[in-house]
């Protein structure tokens, strides 16, 4: 199968993957542009970056007109994370790969059984008022995580906001692009010319076919009901670690 079309085919799963859930673009786009297109680590780490950075704004925007994004306290929760995020990627860097990769497979297994856990009755949370120490501690801890694993915003971000914001799932996963994008844009700012020697031909029609199959995300995400987009993020997480943990041991 020739190296575009399975650009395509991946793109559009990470693209249905940000829009309906607010999340997985990256754990889902790395190990795509790695065993299926042949990337490098480094390099498909940064092509992951950029693929995400354009397909979350665009998820972001058709989420914000339905009114799904806390802006308020979507930024606290994004500002927090910056600073610890960045010292935590410093930290990771003297830590073997496997433990890494075995951590990261366990907070995920840990995020889906929490998802999948049936949720109370739930009181509307749109008139609830944000609350600026508990969305920066959040966002302080979520980001040092994030940055020590090295890749997965959204996949995090989406099971926070819902088990410790309190967040309904359509909100959650609005709120969730706006953290996305904001790190995303960061980590981006801080690699510099990284991108200089990556494989456009290939990055290109995979961020093309995500930023289109957002859309169809958002539209999905419209259609489903909350409990449901919820057992299936965590199912997607399930996933996510039982690959990462095979690879961590062996």
């Amino acid at each position: 199968m020739s190296a575009l079309i399975l650009a395509l085919a991946a793109g559009a799963v990470v693209g249905l993957a940000l829009g309906a859930l607010g999340g997985g673009g990256s754990v889902l786009a790395v190990p795509a542009l790695i065993y299926l297109l042949g990337f490098a680590p480094g390099a498909a780490t940064t092509a992951s970056l950029l693929i995400v950075t354009a397909t979350s704004a665009t998820a972001l925007y058709a989420h914000s007109r339905a009114g799904n994004v806390r802006w308020k306290a979507g930024a606290l929760f994004a500002a927090a994370g910056l600073v610890p995020a960045a010292a935590a990627g410093a930290a990771a860097g003297r830590l073997p790969q496997p433990v890494l990769t075995g951590a990261f497979a366990a907070v995920a297994a840990l995020a889906a059984v929490r998802m999948l856990r049936p949720a109370g009755t739930e009181a509307p949370r749109d008139e609830e008022p944000v609350r600026p120490a508990r969305a920066g501690l959040a966002g302080a801890g979520l980001g040092a995580l994030t940055g020590l694993l090295g890749v997965g915003g959204g996949f995090l971000v989406v099971p926070t906001l819902v088990t410790v914001m309190a967040f309904e799932m359509q909100a959650a996963v609005g709120t969730s692009l706006l953290v996305i994008t904001t790190n995303s844009l960061a980590s981006l700012a801080l690699r510099g010319t990284a991108s200089a020697g990556l494989d456009w031909a290939v990055i290109g029609p995979f961020a093309g076919a995500a930023v289109l199959a957002a859309w169809d995300g958002k539209r999905l995400s419209a259609k489903v009901s909350g409990t449901r987009l919820r057992r299936a993020f965590a199912l997607v997480l399930l996933a996510v670690a039982a690959f990462m943990l095979v690879d961590a041991l062996t």
